[in-house]
């Protein structure tokens, strides 16, 4: 187990005064993507020492870069049965729909403590249009004002009400007609939102319930015990360091001690003992990443339990890098999730 004391704090120098105009950047070591690296400081402010500043951060990065909504595309929020009161999600349909639709179940990133439907809206309206697929955002509840298992319980029960038969009557809008094939379904996570994923995937299989077609994890944040050779090595990139991990999986894990025998393998999957019966999954890990490492391990896992993975690696990027949109590499990532996420749902093979 990893204590606080063990973890390095921030430089005390970079607090107590300015950095040079000339100064590099610490990451400007790695080998990063031309256009990634000339980006990476748009996110540098988003690091978990202040959860209260990194909310506000992505709360803007979220609205400033949120699109209108395009005509072929319908917007509502709705409010989902959940186990502690009403769950509020953003469900966005193609606004022709004339047969039952695939769905989605999008789930964001944040660390556990945030994010929120906002931060994926962009993703979700191009999902919705390249796949044509009916997409949920759910609005899962934030550590550490609701540690774990609230997250994983938030994002079960809008599961459980997006694959119920019959699932396409809950639209309120009168006339939508709009419906959900129960054998089309992918769950997506990001980061924090991958192992939510893995989780509602898990308990999905253990109560016999509908599973997914496909589990789509961008740079899954999986592993409390944060003892990977990648972990030790990024203590400095943009997007996530190693100390982010540690704060995230202690506010997460609320009265749980990170890295004891406690922690349940619904809270970090890579705790799991048994993948078997899990959905084809498709992993997207970035190079500069402290959680690449465990990604690796879990595709590692999959296999060796027979569960059909499909990962990619993209050279020279870092977590959260796809958010610099501009980039040749990002645009290479973003087109496999769709055309991922495609073939999974239209009918034909496994992914």
């Amino acid at each position: 187990m990893t204590s606080d004391d063990d973890v390095a704090p921030p430089q005390e120098s970079a607090a107590q005064e300015a950095p040079s105009p000339a100064a590099a950047p610490a990451w400007s070591r790695y080998a990063m993507d031309e256009e990634i690296g000339a980006g990476a400081v748009l996110l540098a402010d988003a690091t978990l020492n202040d959860v209260d500043a990194f909310r506000k951060t992505w709360h803007r990065i979220s609205v400033q870069s949120s699109p209108a909504l395009p005509t072929d595309v319908t917007e509502s929020t709705l409010e989902l049965p959940g186990p502690a009161g009403a769950i509020s999600a953003t469900v966005f349909a193609p606004a022709e729909a004339g047969e039952a639709l695939p769905g989605i179940l999008l789930i964001h990133s944040g660390a556990f403590v945030g994010g929120s439907t906002a931060s994926v809206r962009g993703q979700a309206i191009d999902l919705c249009r390249e796949v044509g697929a009916l997409v949920v955002a759910v609005e899962y509840r934030l550590a550490p004002e609701h540690p774990y298992p609230a997250a994983v319980d938030d994002c079960d029960a809008a599961w459980q009400w997006l694959s119920a038969p019959g699932s396409g009557q809950w639209l309120s809008a009168p006339g939508s007609g709009l419906n959900v094939d129960p054998a089309r379904l992918a769950i997506h996570g990001t980061s924090a939102g991958g192992a939510l994923a893995i989780a509602v995937a898990l308990r999905a299989r253990d109560r016999g319930g509908i599973a997914p077609r496909l589990l789509f994890l961008n740079s899954p944040e999986l592993d409390d015990r944060r003892s990977s050779a990648s972990m030790a090595k990024f203590v400095d990139t943009p997007g996530f360091t190693a100390r982010d991990a540690e704060i995230s999986w202690r506010l997460y894990l609320g009265d749980i001690t990170p890295g004891s025998d406690e922690v349940p393998a619904d809270a970090a999957p890579a705790r799991a003992e048994n993948l078997r019966g899990l959905p084809p999954t498709y992993l997207a890990l970035m190079e500069f990443d402290p959680l690449r490492d465990e990604g690796l391990a879990f595709a590692g896992k999959l296999l060796a339990d027979e569960v059909p993975v499909e990962l990619h690696l993209f050279p020279g990027t870092f977590h959260g890098s796809s958010a610099l949109a501009h980039a040749e590499v990002s645009r290479r990532e973003l087109d496999e999730e769709v055309a991922v996420l495609r073939r999974a749902l239209s009918g034909g093979g496994r992914s």
